[in-house]
């Protein structure tokens, strides 16, 4: 089937996202797919290293999804353009940018291991943008699945409003295929075939489908009035009528429906592709992007899914491809645009000319002359956006609400391996840095060291790689580091004081602020509080310049400064002498007396940990977890294994890999995902403290 066929109208259009936990088979639902909607003519196995959509080095090494790839592909006149997303924790960064641009969700879970806590993450970030979904139960043709327990764990950790479609025929090696509770057909996946054939429901199952059924079809009905008195007073609606309904009542997230198959022996999946179009909105059923004017967040701006509307488009990717260079990732949501014309980056505030527009298909290309909305494209020429802008009609600017990711909470130090490659690792990290917003480089002048923080030990050492292979740059690399960051646990006023005299004109600022706590998670705020009389209204922005530069330095052991308010009370100037680079400099320093002042402190990161482990060895792997200053917080069963919940300081878990495979004969695994900042005891803070000023890493006062 070609890619260049008769576009499907907007209604037929479907924008939808694959997510999953680590190992629930998503890469190779997504390949099957692909080769049941004729993108593909054969069907890539991760194992043999050539899937369509993990096409990176290390994801096919690895056999993990390490960055989104997009796609479109048609099915029953229906054109679906499909993202497929990471399901490992450190790369969430991908999973949150896919989910603002797509309009429904297909959630993959393993018939084995449920409903894991990247799935409960992934459920929450969809919850938050009102993401209509469909979960598929994936792997049932293995050993130890359980449809029915992965269902019970659906409703208890993710949603009460689950409702299955299909009941599977067979468990573990004998899942030949699945019933359809709606037609009440049987559908048979023989060996080595691609299609089912259609039976008659087995006697064994009669039962046990009817009594489905009949909670399935009274749960629809419950969802609409109208539907509802229809079943009370007659015979029961028709099956579209029912289907009509289940997708009103999907798109509205009233109901979730359930399906379930085995991707790799190809079972379920074309039940899947037929429940995408039935179930899953179109632009068309989504209610207008909202926005606000440039430069005034009061004035609410709608855009609706339309061609004929002004354009606005998302930018949720950045790729720095070596044939075509800066290329940008977009969702059009209103609008329609032709190569060769302007866009407008309202957060730049720049226009740039679109020289080339990208239909993607993993790492493949396919070069169109227009979009439009509804299209997932990828645009060269736009250099000026990064993850998050909006693209818009000059003549009808508007700004999406922004894209907010986790802080990143581990760093390593990058050393060049000769002077002449540090400028080169310098512009390697920055691109890195543009494509992934959870990675931060910083250079550090006084050390002369180049850092790289991510979101886990797994997304440096990623990095690190693509520094090697793609960039040609080969830096030592520290050891993993943890990212901590600095507070005050009290209030406290200091003045700054700038003066010097050079024999001509000198340099005269004095400013002077209060520093006091905030809350967990709140950030710096910079509020100003002076007399206009006595502060003029030029020097506040470079006071709180200098302000902000100071505590993104650190002023304890060199990290930054979070959840702090920095009011601005006063202060004094020269009408002739001061200027604005002398109040940037006193606001720094009465920032850094007035932190010394407020009982500064260390934050480090707490991590989530869940583990699972087997029930002989639950005691030592508590035991641990307690020397390790971590607190178990909720032990069940699952199946013959024990599934641990609890928290632990990311500074005590490196290597815990290693030591959880020693406490557990090699069957416990386990995973990380921050959760938060907290106080680090004083004990342990000195020393981190120490540390950093024999490294010279703590700023000078």
């Amino acid at each position: 089937m070609s890619a260049k066929r008769q576009e499907a109208p907007i209604e037929k259009v479907r924008i939808i996202g694959i997510f999953a936990h680590v190992d629930a088979g998503k890469t190779t639902t997504s390949e099957a797919i692909l080769y049941y909607t004729g993108r593909t003519h054969r069907l890539g196995s991760v194992d043999a290293g050539d899937t369509q959509l993990d096409w990176m080095e290390q994801e096919r090494e690895r056999g993990i999804t390490i960055t989104s790839a997009a796609t479109a592909c048609h099915w029953r006149g229906h054109r679906i353009n499909l993202i497929d997303t990471p399901g490992h924790i450190d790369f969430t960064a991908e999973v949150v940018r896919s989910i603002r641009v797509i309009d429904g969700a297909v959630v993959l879970l393993c018939g084995v291991g449920g409903v894991e806590p990247q799935t409960e993450a992934v459920w929450r970030h969809a919850n938050r943008e009102n993401l209509a979904r469909i979960i598929f139960i994936n792997k049932l043709d293995r050993l130890g699945a359980d449809f029915d327990r992965v269902l019970a764990e659906v409703r208890e950790r993710l949603t009460p409003r689950a409702v299955p479609l299909q009941l599977p025929i067979g468990r573990e090696a004998a899942f030949t295929g699945v019933v359809d509770l709606l037609s009440q057909q049987a559908l048979l996946w023989r060996a080595g075939a691609d299609d089912p054939t259609v039976e008659p429901v087995p006697a064994t199952l009669r039962a046990q489908v009817a009594e489905a059924r009949q909670k399935l079809v009274d749960t629809i009905c419950e969802t609409d009035e109208t539907l509802l008195e229809q079943c009370l007073e007659g015979p029961e609606p028709d099956v579209a009528v029912i289907q009509a309904a289940l997708r009103r009542a999907t798109i509205a997230g009233k109901l979730v429906p359930v399906l379930c198959g085995a991707s790799r022996q190809r079972i379920g999946v074309q039940p899947l592709l037929d429940a995408i179009v039935a179930y899953l909105p179109a632009p068309v059923d989504m209610p207008p992007v909202l926005g606000t004017l440039p430069g005034d967040e009061e004035e609410v701006i709608e855009r609706p899914d339309d061609p004929s509307a002004p354009l606005c488009a998302a930018a949720f990717k950045i790729v720095t491809d070596p044939h075509v260079g800066h290329l940008t990732w977009v969702r059009v949501f209103s609008g329609a645009l032709r190569v060769g014309e302007m866009v407008y980056n309202p957060r730049a505030d720049v226009q740039e000319r679109v020289g080339r527009i990208y239909r993607i298909h993993g790492n493949q290309r396919e070069q169109v002359d227009h979009m439009a909305a509804s299209d997932v494209v990828a645009l060269v020429g736009v250099k000026s956006a990064i993850t998050g802008d909006t693209l818009c009609d000059p003549a009808h600017p508007i700004v999406l609400e922004t894209l907010r990711f986790p802080e990143p909470v581990i760093a390593v130090a990058l050393t060049p391996a000769s002077a002449e490659e540090r400028e080169k690792l310098s512009q390697a990290v920055a691109r890195l840095c543009t494509e992934d917003p959870t990675l931060i480089g910083r250079f550090d002048a006084e050390t002369d060291e180049q850092t790289l923080a991510g979101m886990g030990e797994l997304h440096l050492e990623i990095a690190v790689e693509r520094l090697r292979r793609e960039f040609g740059v080969r830096p030592r690399v520290s050891p993993p580091q943890v990212s901590y960051r600095e507070t005050v646990r009290g209030t406290a006023e200091a003045v700054g004081r700038y003066k010097k005299q050079t024999g001509g004109r000198g340099h005269f600022a004095e400013v002077q602020v209060r520093v006091e706590p905030l809350e967990r998670g709140a950030g710096v705020i910079f509020e100003n509080a002076a007399p206009p009389a006595e502060f003029p209204r030029d020097f506040v922005r470079p006071t709180e310049m200098g302000v902000r530069q100071a505590l993104e330095r650190g002023i304890l052991a060199g990290y930054p400064v979070t959840d702090v308010r920095v009011t601005l009370l006063g202060g004094r100037f020269h009408e002739v002498d001061s200027a604005a680079m002398d109040f940037e400099i006193a606001g720094s320093m009465a920032v850094r007396q007035a932190v010394r002042q407020a009982r500064p402190a260390l934050l480090e990161p707490i991590m989530s940990l869940d583990m699972t482990v087997g029930e002989e060895h639950v005691g030592a792997v508590v035991g641990d977890l307690s020397q390790r200053r971590g607190l178990v917080r909720d032990l069940r069963p699952r199946g013959d294994m024990r599934h641990v919940e609890g928290e632990v300081p990311l500074a005590e878990t490196f290597g815990y890999a290693t030591t959880l495979r020693s406490l557990t004969s090699g069957r416990g695994t386990f995973t990380l995902e921050f959760a938060r900042y907290d106080l680090l005891p004083d004990s342990l803070a000195e020393q981190v403290i120490e540390r950093r000023k024999e490294e010279g890493k703590v700023p000078k006062r």
